[in-house]
C-alpha cells in the first residue's frame, strides 16, 4: 500500500468509525485505493473539482460508501446516471458486491478513466457505458432492466425521472444524492409523475466530525417507483 493510500485508508475508517459505519478491512482498502486512482487521474482531467482533491475521502469516496445503507434490499441491479468519476456507483460496487451495475456518462474521457478504475480495482460486478441514458440505443439495450437507478449528478430529479422510466422493471427505486432546499424540485417531479411514486423519503445526510446537523444541507432522495 502507498503513502497516501494509507492516508487515506486512516481516513477513511475515522469516518466510518464516528458514524457508526463499518465496512469489511478488504473493502475498505479497495475504497482507499479508488481514491487515490482519482485523484492521480484528476491531475489530467477534471473528474473532481480540484479543490476537493484533499477532501476526496469526506465529499466523494466516504459519502458514496455511506450511502449503502439505505440501499433497499430487494436490489439486485443498479444504473448510476451521469457517473463523472465514478460516483457513486464504484464505491456501490465495492461496498455491495452482490449487486450488478451499469455506469454511464456521456463524456467519453471519464468513462475512460471509470472503466480503467474497474479495472484496476478488479471488479468484475459493474461495467461503463459510454452513452447518454436517454439515447434510442441505451434505452433498447437496458429497457426494463433495473431495480434501482442512483444519481449524485446536478440533473433535475423530473429529468431523473424521464430517464429512469423507459429502464426500470415494473418495481424499482430511485436514490438520488442533492443538496440545498429540494422543495421545488421535488414538487415538479411530483406534479408530473405522482402516478409512478409509491413512496418518498428525503434524509438529511449528516455525519460526524464535519457535517453535524447536516450543516452543509446534503440530502439523500429515495422513492419508490412503479411504471
Amino acid at each position: 500500500m502507498t503513502k497516501i493510500q494509507d492516508r487515506y485508508l486512516k481516513e477513511l475508517k475515522t469516518y466510518c468509525w464516528e458514524n457508526s459505519f463499518t465496512p469489511e478491512p478488504t473493502r475498505a482498502e479497495r475504497l482507499a485505493h479508488f481514491a487515490e486512482l482519482v485523484a492521480q487521474k484528476n491531475q489530467q482531467m477534471n473528474l473532481i473539482s480540484k479543490r476537493d482533491t484533499d477532501s476526496i475521502i469526506e465529499k466523494h469516496v466516504f459519502i458514496s460508501a455511506f450511502i449503502t445503507k439505505y440501499i433497499p434490499e430487494k436490489s439486485t441491479k443498479y444504473l448510476d446516471i451521469g457517473t463523472g468519476g465514478g460516483f457513486p456507483g464504484i464505491p456501490i460496487a465495492i461496498m455491495r458486491p452482490d449487486l450488478r451495475g451499469v455506469l454511464a456518462d456521456s463524456t467519453g474521457k471519464k468513462i475512460g478513466a471509470v472503466q480503467e478504475f474497474i479495472d484496476k480495482l478488479k471488479l468484475s460486478n459493474v461495467v461503463a457505458e459510454n452513452s447518454r441514458v436517454e439515447s434510442d440505443d441505451f434505452k433498447e439495450k437496458y429497457a426494463n432492466t433495473f431495480d434501482l437507478v442512483v444519481s449524485r449528478s446536478t440533473v433535475p430529479l423530473i429529468i431523473l425521472f424521464r430517464y429512469s422510466l423507459p429502464l426500470i422493471k415494473e418495481k424499482a427505486y430511485l436514490l438520488v444524492m442533492k443538496g440545498g432546499d429540494l422543495t421545488d424540485e421535488f414538487k415538479k417531479a411530483e406534479t408530473k409523475y405522482k402516478a409512478h411514486i409509491k413512496k418518498s423519503t428525503i434524509y438529511e445526510l449528516a455525519y460526524k466530525p464535519t457535517n453535524l446537523r447536516n450543516k452543509k444541507g446534503k440530502k439523500l432522495v429515495l422513492l419508490e417507483l412503479q411504471k
